[in-house]
């Protein structure tokens, strides 16, 4: 499992932590029962305090996205996203890179023209896969 974190974000790191590990559960990358990094090797890759990555696991584990096995480290739960995580993840992910585009001074028309470019190119890339 893959988690990055921002440092222009303006998002607390913990804040971040926890999405990204949402954002894995959402997308497969992280299925149900998957160990997490544990919380030394997690601060240790992304040059953090190990007390951040503590307090992000914490707020995951009370919101039932992971549980802490004594012992064993912390796991995913078994919960399954559905339709409105899957929506609320999308939101919160262009919210993100409309904040970023405007940095960079592109509108908001010229993300979506890049996004769909993008998308296009995808799905002519899968077409041709399957033809193969």
């Amino acid at each position: 499992m893959i988690i990055t974190i921002q440092p222009a974000d303006p998002r607390p790191i913990y804040l971040q932590i926890m999405d990204e590990v949402r954002r894995a559960l959402v997308v497969g990358t992280l299925l149900p029962e998957d160990a997490l990094p544990s919380v030394r090797q997690l601060a240790a890759e992304l040059r953090v305090n190990p007390n951040t990555v503590q307090q992000a696991y914490r707020e995951l584990e009370r919101e039932g996205v992971v549980t802490k096995r004594r012992g064993l480290g912390t796991f995913a739960a078994s919960i399954q996203m559905g339709e409105k995580e899957r929506q609320m993840m999308a939101r919160e992910l262009a919210q993100r890179m409309l904040r970023e585009a405007y940095r960079q001074g592109l509108s908001a028309q010229e993300l979506l023209a890049a996004l769909e470019a993008v998308a296009s190119d995808r799905r002519e890339d899968s077409s041709e896969e399957d033809e193969a």
